[in-house]
C-alpha cells in the first residue's frame, strides 16, 4: 500500500507541474465552471420561483444535491476523464504493452497517472456549494434540519465516486476492441448531468433509468437523502453494495478484456 501511495504522489506531482505551466488554461477552466454552475443555479432558482416543487425538495436540499454533483464532476474532470482518454491512446498507439510489463498493477497505473487542473475549479465550487447548503440546513428555521445522519454524507460520497469511476472504467475498457469512443463518452457525460438535480423530481420512467440502469441516483440524490434523514439504513447499505458490485464488475471486465488484447509487438 505504501508503494502505491508513494507512486500516486509522484504521478500527481509530475502531472501538476506539467499542467501548471499553462495558467491561462486554468483561468479559462475556472470561468467555465463558474458560468456552468451559475446557469444551473439560475435554472433551479427559476423552478422554485414559480412555485414548482422539485420532487418535494426544498431550495437548500436541492442545492446540496447540486453541490454533490459538482464534487463528482470536478473529480471526474480532474482525474477520471484524463486517464480514460489515456487508455484509448495507449491502445491505439500500441504503448499499452509497456504499461502491462511495469511492476505495478496496470489498472492502477491507467486510472491514476494523469491529473488535470481543469477539474479543480468545479471541485472547489462543489465543496463550497455543499458547505453553504449544509449551513443553510443547519439553521433553526430550516425546512429540513440536519440530523446525525449527515455524518454519512462523506462516506457515501466516497462510494459515489467509486461507482462513477467504475462506470467510466468499464466504458474505457471497451477501447480494447474499439478505440473510437468519443461519442459514447460524451453521451455518458450528458446523462450523468441529470445528477445536478434530485432524481425524484424527474418523471417515473427517468427515475427508473437513473436508478436501475445508469445509477446516477446512487451518486448524488440518495447520499443526500440519507444525510437529510429522508432515507433509512437500507438505502445506505444499497449505496455501498452498488459501489462494490460496480467496482468488482469493472475489475473483472478489465481482466477479461486483457485476454482479447493483442500486443503491438505480436
Amino acid at each position: 500500500m505504501k508503494r502505491y501511495t508513494t507512486t500516486l504522489g509522484r504521478f500527481w506531482s509530475a502531472a501538476f507541474a506539467a499542467e501548471a505551466e499553462y495558467r491561462v488554461n486554468f483561468t479559462l477552466a475556472a470561468l467555465t465552471s463558474v458560468m456552468g454552475t451559475a446557469g444551473a443555479l439560475l435554472t433551479l432558482q427559476t423552478l422554485f420561483s414559480t412555485g414548482y416543487e422539485l420532487g418535494g425538495w426544498s431550495w437548500p436540499e436541492a442545492l446540496l444535491v447540486m453541490g454533490l454533483y459538482l464534487i463528482l464532476d470536478g473529480t471526474q474532470q480532474a482525474v477520471m476523464s484524463p486517464n480514460r482518454s489515456a487508455l484509448s491512446e495507449h491502445v491505439r498507439e500500441g504503448t499499452l504493452d509497456f504499461i502491462l510489463i511495469k511492476p505495478i498493477d496496470a489498472q492502477f497505473y491507467l486510472s491514476a497517472h494523469r491529473l488535470s487542473l481543469w477539474g479543480f475549479p468545479g471541485l472547489l465550487l462543489g465543496f463550497g456549494l455543499t458547505a453553504y447548503a449544509l449551513f443553510a440546513l443547519a439553521q433553526p428555521d430550516s425546512p429540513a434540519p440536519l440530523t446525525w445522519s449527515a455524518l454519512w454524507l462523506a462516506p457515501l460520497m466516497a462510494f459515489g465516486l467509486v461507482s462513477l469511476y467504475a462506470l467510466g472504467y468499464i466504458l474505457a475498457t471497451v477501447s480494447i476492441w474499439a478505440t473510437k469512443l468519443d461519442n459514447l463518452t460524451y453521451a455518458m457525460q450528458a446523462l450523468l448531468e441529470a445528477g445536478r438535480f434530485p432524481v425524484s423530481g424527474y418523471p417515473f420512467a427517468y427515475r427508473v433509468f437513473f436508478t436501475a440502469v445508469l445509477p446516477v441516483a446512487f451518486m448524488t440524490t440518495i447520499p443526500a437523502e440519507v444525510a437529510l434523514g429522508r432515507a433509512g439504513s437500507g438505502m445506505l447499505v444499497l449505496c455501498v453494495g452498488v459501489a462494490v458490485v460496480m467496482f468488482t464488475v469493472a475489475r473483472l471486465f478489465w481482466l477479461f478484456a486483457l485476454r482479447s488484447y493483442t500486443s503491438a509487438s505480436s
